[in-house]
């Protein structure tokens, strides 16, 4: 019988999203980790300092040693495995840097960067996030946007997009949707997870639902209890079985760093939304503790592989979830 590590070793692994990297390598190798969606700037970047950053991760990965590959078609994740590399995935969790001008979607996908969220918790120009309370929708601007990026082949992720503007996403867009990094707002009723009637308009999309490992949005309240892995199977058992196993993904909204410190900076002064700010109260606010502890770094992520193993899932069906899924929207939406 094949071990969860031989799984994961022999399996391609996409991680759906990765709020941060330094170009830490060492807990993706552990884990099998053999590409993912690497949030490339920090969530209220403006157009200067997301060109900053991505020029800072052009930079590193056209480094003579480089241990990174820049993924700018699906082929090119066979290529990064075959060569030893980790794919990195470029991507946004905020339009910001697009502002009111789409003339710099061109630029941008032409720089690499493939999967774009519309909003990021808030209002912008394209609509509003899934923290504003009007929950008014997509802009006449956001609805050109995504036509753009249907026709530039940038995937659209609406896990940190509001209700009305996911919906008006989903009703536009011709292209397969993403919801990279959420979790079933029937077990835990948060904003920022997904209602039912999303995420099987993703599924119906040819979209793919990364379930997330992140701990606020797996809580049930109790206020003794830290969520573990079978708070995570719950809901990924929930999902699967509303939008069928192709429609499922890894999505793990872990950061990569080789400080975890440091990576705990970016979050201060930002706005942290309750689920946050009350999980944190209760089990700590570093970031190792805001996710279940068997599961908090991607070097753990083959004990959620020997989960599915244990509950029966089959071969397929997990190597289906830990890459293929992505792999094939991916191909879809970038024609390629």
């Amino acid at each position: 019988m094949v071990t969860a590590k031989e799984l994961q070793e022999k399996s391609l692994v996409i991680d759906g999203l990765s709020y941060h990297s330094d170009g830490y390598t060492g807990d993706l190798r552990a884990g099998s980790v053999n590409a993912l969606n690497v949030t490339i700037g920090h969530f209220e970047a403006d157009f200067t300092e997301s060109c900053e950053q991505i020029a800072g991760w052009l930079a590193r990965i056209s480094a003579p040693d480089a241990e990174w590959l820049a993924i700018r078609q699906a082929a090119d994740l066979t290529v990064a495995r075959e060569r030893g590399k980790i794919g990195l995935i470029m991507g946004w969790q905020n339009m910001r840097p697009v502002a009111d001008n789409l003339d710099r979607l061109h630029l941008f996908h032409r720089l690499g960067v493939r999967v774009m969220q519309p909003t990021y918790n808030y209002r912008n120009f394209m609509g509003d996030g899934n923290l504003e309370p009007e929950d008014a929708g997509l802009s006449l601007l956001g609805r050109d946007a995504v036509r753009l990026m249907n026709e530039l082949g940038i995937a659209i992720d609406i896990s940190h997009v509001g209700d009305k503007t996911s919906r008006d996403i989903l009703a536009l867009s011709s292209q397969p949707v993403l919801a990279t990094h959420v979790d079933a707002r029937a077990l835990t009723p948060l904003p920022r997870n997904k209602g039912d009637d999303i995420l099987r308009a993703v599924a119906d999309s040819g979209g793919v639902v990364g379930v997330s490992v992140y701990g606020p949005m797996l809580w049930d309240g109790d206020r003794g209890r830290r969520p573990t892995i079978d708070d995570f199977m719950r809901h990924l058992d929930y999902i699967t079985a509303l939008v069928g196993i192709t429609h499922v993904g890894f999505g793990t909204d872990l950061p990569v760093s080789a400080d975890l410190r440091r990576t705990a900076q970016i979050n201060v002064n930002r706005r942290l939304w309750s689920g946050i700010s009350d999980y944190g109260d209760c089990f700590g606010h570093d970031i190792p503790a805001r996710y279940p502890e068997d599961a908090n770094n991607h070097g753990k992520l083959p004990n959620v592989t020997e989960a599915l193993l244990a509950a029966g899932w089959k071969v397929a069906d997990i190597e289906a979830y830990l890459g293929g899924n992505f792999a094939r929207a991916f191909g879809e939406i970038w024609r390629g």
